[in-house]
């Protein structure tokens, strides 16, 4: 018996000994497998530009990607957060406890996003975001476990104003969506208006998801304001816009954007939207590059892609290629890498994730097309400008991220 027990040790031993690099590699991914959880607006207002399109984004880039990484396979999931951050955040606490969700991704509402990322830092996770502009995510509540991937209100607003400004419209009227989304983009726009030279003339707010805009554009025009500047988006984006036309707002009042998606434009249509000035990370006509992946995209989707949806393809293949080079699944290891790559893809070249977890590059200033000057389907923007990453974004300011101080 005592030889047998020495025995059964001795290759145990050897078994241990055989297996240790393949078991040190599964620990070092964790459970075995890279889960992403995609948690966005499926069926509301902001579904249109991210939802669905959102997690096919994701689910292309993981196949691109070959279906795994170091040996072990990649699973998409996604969920409705109802842009209600309550339930996006027991949506994300079910993911990391209950599926071992590795990265979440997109989670495109200011409010949920806010609240998700407190949760992901707790859990010690990966949050890459899509569509949120609040500029608290690199400030009061910055976190090391997150990244906001595709712009941020300064960038909104530093390329939309300034343009505008300079083509001498001075006096700002903002209608506002009341929740963290909207204020956010009213305060720093109206920073950039008052820094050069421009006034608020006034304001008003509006709840999410809202059909009839009729009072807030009367407001507007009675400010005798220069701009009607959108502080929204989606549907709500959509709603103002098409009242603004039924009102006749046009000749020295015009109607800004601050955030517009193509797929609002292609709701509007070339008759109400054109001559929109609006703010762009991603166009898909823009090159041989962008057009060659986006028909990819519309022939799942039937739509061509937002900056959001190109830009979770571009955010799922970065995570993927940082998880790759740095063996582990392990957050704070993968972060570090994504940071320390530049990112070049067809959606963002040299773009650069600051260690506030701001992803930098070039934005687009861009208008959109009168009917006659479109010439085939989903030709609805000519570029005025290409915004270098260093004045589109705001400079991070010293101090205001607590993880860095």
């Amino acid at each position: 018996m005592k030889s047998g027990k020495s025995y059964l040790h001795l290759a145990l031993g050897s078994l241990l000994l055989t297996a240790g690099p393949a078991m040190a590699q599964q620990a070092a991914m964790s459970d075995n497998v890279v889960t992403l959880g995609v948690l966005s607006d499926m069926s509301g207002v902001y579904a249109d530009f991210s939802g669905m399109g959102s997690t096919t984004a994701v689910q292309m880039a993981v196949e691109d990607f070959g279906g795994n990484v170091n040996g072990v396979p990649i699973k998409v999931i996604h969920a409705d957060h109802l842009n209600k951050a309550d339930v996006g955040t027991a949506i994300a606490r079910e993911w990391y406890d209950r599926d071992k969700v590795d990265a979440i991704l997109d989670a495109s509402n200011s409010a949920v996003s806010l609240a998700v990322a407190g949760l992901t830092k707790e859990k010690d996770r990966i949050l890459i975001i899509g569509g949120s502009s609040t500029t608290r995510l690199t400030t009061d509540q910055c976190s090391p476990n997150t990244i906001q991937y595709i712009y941020d209100a300064n960038a909104l607003s530093n390329v939309t104003a300034k343009a505008l400004i300079d083509q001498g419209k001075k006096k700002w009227f903002f209608l506002t969506v009341d929740f963290a989304f909207g204020h956010g983009l009213e305060k720093t726009t109206s920073e950039v208006v008052k820094a050069a030279g421009g006034t608020v003339v006034g304001s008003v707010r509006h709840p999410l998801n809202t059909s009839d805009f009729s009072s807030y554009i009367l407001q507007a025009q009675n400010s005798n304001a220069d701009i009607i500047a959108l502080a929204n988006g989606g549907s709500d984006t959509v709603n103002a816009i098409k009242t603004a036309s039924e009102f006749g707002v046009s000749g020295k009042q015009s109607v800004a954007s601050l955030l517009t998606f193509i797929t609002d434009v292609h709701s509007m249509g070339l008759k109400q939207a054109h001559g929109i000035v609006l703010t762009d990370a991603f166009y898909w006509d823009l090159n041989d590059e962008t057009r060659a992946w986006s028909k990819r995209f519309f022939e799942r989707v039937k739509k061509m892609p937002t900056m959001v949806q190109a830009g979770m393809y571009s955010a799922t293949i970065h995570y993927l290629n940082a998880v790759k080079d740095s063996k582990t699944d392990k957050a704070s290891t993968v972060m570090a890498a994504m940071k320390a790559t530049p990112v070049n893809d067809f959606f963002s070249q040299n773009g650069v994730i600051r260690p506030d977890g701001l992803h930098v590059r070039d934005m687009y200033l861009m208008q959109v097309k009168e009917p006659s000057e479109s010439k085939y389907d989903w030709d609805y923007y000519r570029v005025l400008a290409k915004v270098p990453a260093d004045k589109a974004f705001s400079p991070a300011t010293p101090g205001a991220c607590n993880f860095l101080k």
